[in-house]
């Protein structure tokens, strides 16, 4: 990530949902990418409860169309010199390939920003929650 903010950066759904802060996660990426949104084939509403509930403001979403034209479309109204799609799985990264963007796994893409994934976060509590048990009598 080059901090030229000269970057479209495109979350799948399903990778904002692996990190454990999404919200904060955006206002960082936007600090070195000049535009930020979401890409899912989940329906409209879904991404817009989950964007509201962690007060996300996005530059862009697919909406009603499919993850493909998104990116295409996305691609052609938002010029820049890179388009960065960030997913789960090799689909998301065969699809990163067909439309002409950069694709990023999601853990490659936390451990260069220093974001927290929710399973680090699910598994510090859970081990938390484990230590709490043992003090009870």
């Amino acid at each position: 990530m080059n901090g030229s903010g000269e970057m479209t950066l495109a979350f799948e759904l399903e990778a904002l949902k692996a990190l454990a802060n999404p919200g904060e996660v955006f206002d960082d990426a936007r600090r070195w990418s000049r535009y930020v949104g979401v890409i899912s084939d989940k329906p409209t509403y879904v991404v817009t409860n989950f964007t509201r509930k962690n007060r996300i403001r996005q530059d862009f979403f697919s909406g009603p169309k499919g993850r493909a034209e998104s990116l295409a479309s996305v691609r052609e109204q938002f010029d820049t010199d890179r388009h960065v799609f960030v997913g789960t799985a090799d689909e998301d990264r065969d699809l990163a390939d067909e439309e002409d963007w950069e694709y990023l796994p999601v853990e490659q893409a936390a451990e260069a920003a220093e974001w927290t994934l929710a399973a680090e976060v699910e598994d510090d509590d859970r081990a938390v929650e484990e230590d709490q048990r043992d003090d009870w009598p």
